[in-house]
């Protein structure tokens, strides 16, 4: 029972952690209707920035997101006025998009390799392996850290899109972006900012993800995978589903690890989300027709 517990925790510590990841997916398709298969890798290279600047400058991994997402807001920023909004007026958007966006990918990989090569590396700081006791169980301060770090930045994202001007725009961008345009919403500029951001989460993603996992550039293509999952499973463009979505699948995930051993757990992972989408293919908050909120 109490690895079954110490799994549950294990879970929803995780399942936080992913929950920001995905949430940025989330924001871009609902806003631009593209799949960012660049997400994956824009995660490991969160991670990156945050090690070089602990290596080479001594700054703490958390501390680095002063730094690391700015940066990744200019560069989402950057990808896509250079590349996503070249593509808005083609009849295949949607397919070129997701191709650009592969090949950015596969851009970013290369670079990373080059630069850091393709050996395992993990972020370091004095707290990593440390733990604390609660009720009997051991938790990582790092995994806790990670977990309320992600809760804070989803608490920051829900107040901007519920609470604030530019949320009122980008719901509305998200809803019908034809409809937004026609109201006098700058439905560009809102795409540029959100692609902007949910790649500016990339970064506060890859330190609590390079914190608690070894990594190089090709952990891009499980890590996207499985967001992936979580965004699909939610229901597409849906907030709250990516984050229900995520603490759900990395719990069972987890518990399974436990039950059946490690190799079941990414297996459970993708035969879950087959399973839901059977009996409920708009996943857990999606909508049959249209994107969701």
């Amino acid at each position: 029972m109490s690895l079954f517990i110490a799994a549950l925790l294990s879970g929803i510590l995780a399942g936080g952690v992913y929950a920001l990841m995905a949430s940025g997916l989330t924001l871009i398709f609902g806003v631009l209707g593209i799949v960012n298969v660049a997400q994956g890798i824009l995660v490991v290279l969160g991670a990156y920035l945050s090690y070089a600047l602990e290596q080479h400058f001594h700054i703490d991994i958390f501390l680095s997101l002063l730094i690391t997402m700015p940066a990744m807001f200019l560069l989402g920023i950057g990808i896509e006025w250079a590349f996503v909004r070249r593509l808005k007026h083609t009849q295949m958007r949607i397919m070129l998009s997701v191709l650009v966006m592969f090949a950015v990918a596969l851009v970013i990989e290369g670079l990373l390799n080059i630069v850091f090569t393709p050996d395992q590396v993990s972020l370091h700081a004095p707290y990593i392996d440390a733990t604390f006791s609660i009720a009997g169980f051991y938790l990582p301060y790092v995994q806790v850290f990670a977990f309320l770090l992600s809760a804070v930045l989803l608490l920051a994202l829900y107040v901007l899109v519920y609470h604030t001007r530019f949320g009122e725009s980008l719901r509305a961008s998200m809803q019908n972006r034809t409809a937004a345009a026609l109201i006098g919403i700058d439905v560009e500029k809102v795409s540029m900012i959100t692609f902007g951001i949910g790649v500016a989460l990339t970064a506060a993603g890859g330190v609590a993800y390079g914190a608690t996992t070894v990594f190089n550039a090709a952990s891009s293509y499980d890590l996207i995978s499985r967001l992936l999952v979580i965004i699909v499973l939610g229901g597409m463009g849906s907030l709250r589903g990516t984050f229900f979505a995520s603490l759900i699948m990395l719990v069972i995930s987890d518990l399974a690890a436990v039950k059946w051993g490690p190799q079941w757990s990414s297996t459970v992972f993708f035969v879950l989300l087959v399973v839901l989408l059977v009996f409920r293919p708009q996943g857990l908050f999606g909508k049959l027709e249209g994107r969701s909120q």
